[in-house]
């Protein structure tokens, strides 16, 4: 039998708690833990194995749950930027009489990349979206369209 610590093939092995985990090892790393059953003898046939031995072979034996792919597009919220979002930007920015140097303070940016957003040449990143309607108090989302 193989020990799951260190790999060799013994005669004999123990059930030994390692850690909160229960491992099938050798005598000699028996000691890294407390030996939980009686050592078990290793079948002297050389034929093949009666069935699976540790934790991990009974896992794959038994066909375990396996992670299906996701789409997670699916599953984000089905909302895009208005199609005025820079306007929204620079209307609210200036109604709180910042420049766009504050605003990119506040946004942990540059003033070009606010300039930029305002003039609607750069889209903001998905993670900023909330930053800017959190700190401007605007909506730059629009709810989808419902179809008909």
């Amino acid at each position: 039998m193989l020990c799951e610590m260190c790999g060799q093939d013994v005669e004999s092995i123990n059930q030994v708690r390692v850690e909160g985990t229960i491992l099938r090892l050798c005598p000699n790393c028996s000691r890294f833990g407390t030996v939980l059953a009686a050592p078990a003898a290793a079948s002297s046939g050389g034929g093949p194995r009666a069935g699976p031995t540790s934790p991990l072979e009974e896992r794959l034996a038994r066909g375990g749950r396996r992670l299906a792919e996701r789409d997670l597009f699916r599953e984000l919220p089905d909302m895009d930027l208005a199609p005025d979002w820079f306007k929204r930007i620079r209307i609210a920015r200036e109604k709180l009489t910042w420049s766009p140097e504050e605003l990119g303070k506040k946004l942990n940016e540059k003033k070009s990349v606010v300039l930029k957003m305002e003039s609607g040449s750069f889209r903001p990143p998905d993670t900023m979206i909330p930053k800017l309607e959190h700190l401007l108090r605007i909506r730059l989302r629009a709810d989808p369209e419902p179809a008909e």
